[in-house]
């Protein structure tokens, strides 16, 4: 059976590589499946969704809108629509949190909102991951959709 790569190329490189490196994993040639380590995929996407911010601040598109690109976003460093955590890509992501540290450098859409604590829905990958969440450390890392969201108050 051969293998193919699929060119992403549309996505565009700084995302690939993004993405690459925070998929990467060794594969079980015998099932064609993955193991992941969330520790190292929540470090690549924090890191990811941190440069992303600091790349976009940098460049200052918009002037004195504090370096976000798109529409209605309040935080530092997004890239999309109605972002308010720091160095998120998508949209609708780092919304009505009660701590700057929740809600930050996410890539996808409807991550990281409504979170109470510090340190709620950080650096998730896809769609719908990390809100309402309390306490504190919860709901962050997620990759896929739906993922650590409504967990209790204590702390993890």
């Amino acid at each position: 059976m051969k293998r193919y790569v699929i060119p992403v190329l549309s996505l565009g490189p700084a995302l690939c590589l993004g993405l690459l490196s925070a998929t990467v994993a060794k594969a079980d040639t015998a099932t064609g499946s993955q193991a992941f380590g969330m520790s190292a995929v929540q470090g690549a996407v924090g890191k990811y969704g941190q440069a992303i911010g600091a790349n976009v601040r940098s460049m200052d598109p918009l002037g004195n809108f504090g370096g976000n690109v798109g529409y209605k976003n309040s935080g530092t460093g997004n890239v999309g629509a109605f972002n308010s955590g720091t160095g998120n890509v998508g949209a609708f992501n780092g919304n009505n949190n009660t701590s700057p540290t929740s809600g930050n450098g996410n890539i996808g859409a409807f991550n990281g909102n409504s979170n109470t604590g510090q340190y709620n829905g950080n650096s998730n990958i896809g769609a719908g991951n990390g809100n309402f969440n309390g306490g504190n450390f919860n709901g962050n890392g997620n990759v896929g959709a739906f993922n650590g969201n409504h967990n209790g108050r204590g702390n993890h």
